[in-house]
Order: C-alpha cells, then structure tokens, then sequence
C-alpha cells in the first residue's frame, strides 16, 4: 500500500495533503496540515519574492519534509501556484528549495491550475451548469462548467493578498479604496468575454477567503461542523450581508469573529471581493463550496495514469 504526499505552495499558504492509494484506484486522505506563509507578502510591481516570505516558506516546507519522511512508501509531488508563477526570482527560489528542502516543485502554469481545480470539483461535487471560482493569494481561477463539462477556463493575476496590498484593504476599508478596488476587478472580469454564459448560473467557491466565509456562516448555525463545508450552500443574499459586516470592522474587529482565522483578517476583503463581484455581474442567487480543488485533481490525475 503506498501514499502520495502533495506539497502545495500557494501565495498565501503552505499546504501539505497525504493520501492512501488503494489497489482499487481509490484514495483516503489520512493526514493534512497548513502553515500560512504568506509567500506573495511585498512582492509588488516588482514581482520578486522578498527575503522574509522565503524564509517563512523554507521552514513550513522543512516542516513537512519532516512528517511525510516518517511515513513509508511514500510519493512526494511538490506543486507551487501564481507567486512563483510570476517571481523573477524564481529559479534562485527553486533551487534554494531544492537544496534546502530536497524537494522539486513544478510550477504549475495558470491553465494548470483551473484544470487541476475542476478535476477535483468534477470528481466530488455533481455540478452541471456552473462558474468555479478558486481565490487565491495572488490570482483567481475561473472555470465554466456547462452539462458537467469545463467549456472555459482562465488564470487571472490578482488574488487576496496582491488586492489588499494593492488597495489598502487591510484595515478600515476607505470608501474610495474600495470603489478603486471594484472599479478594478470589474474592468479586469469584463475582458474575460465567455463570463456572460455563466449568467445565473451557481458559483462553486475554492479557496481559503472562500473558505472562510463558509465556516463564519456555519458558526451561526451552532449544529453544524465548522470543517465540514464540502457541499455547503449560501445564499447571495447571505454572502453580501457578510461582507459588509467584514467591511463595517477594523482588522482587530475581523479576527474577533468566530470562524475567522487571526492571520487572514487582514486580506479577507481582498480575498472576498473577487467573489461579490461576480456575483454581481452574473447575477447568480447561490454559492457552493468544495474542499476538494487542486490537490484533489492531481490526486485523480495519479490514479488514472
């Protein structure tokens, strides 16, 4: 029996998934940790990865290096997304990996990415007609899904971390701060011209801000597991009115929240606004969350090879 541990260096967090490969062709996770290194943290215009984020990042993956040498017979993918993607320091920060850590990651292409991302939806969620959405630290993944099918999909450069940066979101939102921010994502959404097939249609929400807004919701409804989101609905309705409570508070004022994790405070509006965005422009009155994304779709990518 072997396992395959997927190492996935995200913009804001590192994410480490060990799953049991079984002779049937299925898996079972059996182990997952995360570490927030916020690795896009200053890169800027400049598009270079700076000395503290580095730093924070070698030490999370040496972490995981750690737990997934005590397991036997185990595969090891490293996977790593837009801030690498995008870094012109980024063979000087693969190979300090490489020696640091022993670990080759693949830096998967934007186009990667969102097929990855419907992989892991597709094969857990039933999904017919759709928009996928995965918010990440420094870009966004949009995936059209009609009949069960991906139609569309596309990598655009900006995420939760870059447009915090970017428009100072951190804190008390400026009024001004935000309308730059929306005026912005909706300039940049509206060149991608196959959105408007997704009219109506339900979001499928990937992502940690994602995420984030479903566990703060499911903390009201105290019968419901807090982990558990996989399927969840919200309402749009429901989504808007949490965002302009988010709005309303100071970054202290956001990690008093229950269901809030302490380091996101500070970029849950920029990782937020992607998705109220597009619910305002197609008009779609529900949102699904999967925790199945990337990770997953290698997964089923392994198996079937």
């Amino acid at each position: 029996m072997n396992n395959l541990a997927i190492v996935d260096l995200g913009s804001n967090s590192a994410r480490m998934a060990v799953s049991r490969l079984h002779a049937n062709g299925s898996s079972k996770e059996i182990k997952r940790v995360k570490e927030d290194t916020r690795l896009s943290e200053g890169m800027g215009a400049t598009h270079v990865l700076q000395p503290a984020a580095i730093e924070r990042t070698i030490k999370a993956l040496q972490n995981f290096r750690r737990l997934y040498e005590k397991m036997p017979n185990t595969d090891v993918i490293g996977i790593t997304t837009a801030a690498v993607r995008m870094a012109k320091n980024q063979s000087a920060f693969l190979a300090q990996v490489k020696q640091e850590v022993g670990l080759d990651l693949k830096v998967l292409s934007g186009d990667d990415e969102a097929y990855y991302d419907y992989l892991g939806v597709a094969n857990s969620l039933v999904v017919n007609d759709c928009l996928i959405l995965d918010t990440g630290g420094a870009s966004c993944e949009l995936i059209l899904v009609k009949n069960g099918r991906k139609q569309q999909l596309i990598s655009i450069p900006f995420g939760a971390v870059t447009l915090s940066e970017q428009f100072g979101l951190d804190d008390l939102v400026p009024s001004d701060s935000l309308f730059r921010a929306q005026m912005f994502l909706r300039n940049r959404l509206a060149d991608v011209w196959w959105l408007a097939e997704a009219l109506h249609y339900p979001i499928v929400l990937l992502g940690g801000a994602n995420r984030t807004l479903a566990r703060i919701n499911r903390r009201h409804q105290q019968k419901l597991k807090v982990e558990d989101i996989h399927g969840y609905r919200l309402k749009t309705e429901t989504v808007y009115s949490t965002f302009i409570d988010l709005l309303s508070r100071s970054k202290q004022g956001r990690q008093e929240i229950s269901g809030m994790e302490y380091d996101r405070a500070d970029i849950i509006i920029g990782g937020m606004l992607p998705l109220v965005t597009l619910l305002q422009m197609l008009d779609s009155d529900r949102v699904i969350f999967s925790e199945s994304g990337v990770r997953e779709g290698i997964i089923s990518e392994h198996l079937n090879r």
